[in-house]
C-alpha cells in the first residue's frame, strides 16, 4: 500500500479525480490519465449492451480522441487488487510501457503502482 499523501500532487489529482467520476457515476471503477501537456481526462466504467469499456480504457480513448500524443501517469480507482493487463495495454499504447499507473481502492488509498507495459 502507497501513502497517497506521499503523492505528487499531479498524481494525487488524478487519483481525487478518478475516484469522484466513480462516485459521481455509480460505476465499479472510475480512472484518470494525465497527458505530455498536463491535461487530464477521466471517465467511469461503460457497459451498455453493444460496447463495454474499463474505465482506464475509455479514459484513455478520450486522450487520444482529445488529441493527446502520450501518457505521463494514469490512475485507477476499483475494487481489484490490479489494473488488468488489457487495461496497463492501453495505457502502454499511449504512453508507453513505463507509464505508472496507480491503483486505489474506493476510499482513494492508493494500493499500487504498476507499470503499463
Amino acid at each position: 500500500m502507497t501513502d497517497s499523501s506521499a503523492l505528487a500532487p499531479e498524481d494525487r489529482k488524478i487519483v481525487t479525480l478518478a475516484r469522484s467520476a466513480r462516485a459521481r457515476n455509480g460505476v465499479p471503477e472510475g480512472a484518470a490519465v494525465r497527458d505530455e501537456t498536463g491535461r487530464t481526462y477521466v471517465a467511469g466504467t461503460v457497459a451498455l449492451d453493444s460496447l463495454k469499456l474499463s474505465a482506464l480504457r475509455t479514459a484513455v480513448a478520450m486522450a487520444v480522441a482529445s488529441g493527446a500524443k502520450s501518457l505521463e501517469a494514469a490512475a485507477v480507482v476499483t475494487q481489484a487488487e490490479s489494473a488488468s493487463a488489457e487495461d496497463r495495454a492501453a495505457v502502454a499504447d499511449l504512453g508507453g510501457p513505463g507509464t505508472p499507473v496507480l491503483v486505489a481502492g474506493p476510499d482513494g488509498t492508493v494500493r499500487s503502482t504498476v507499470t503499463a507495459g
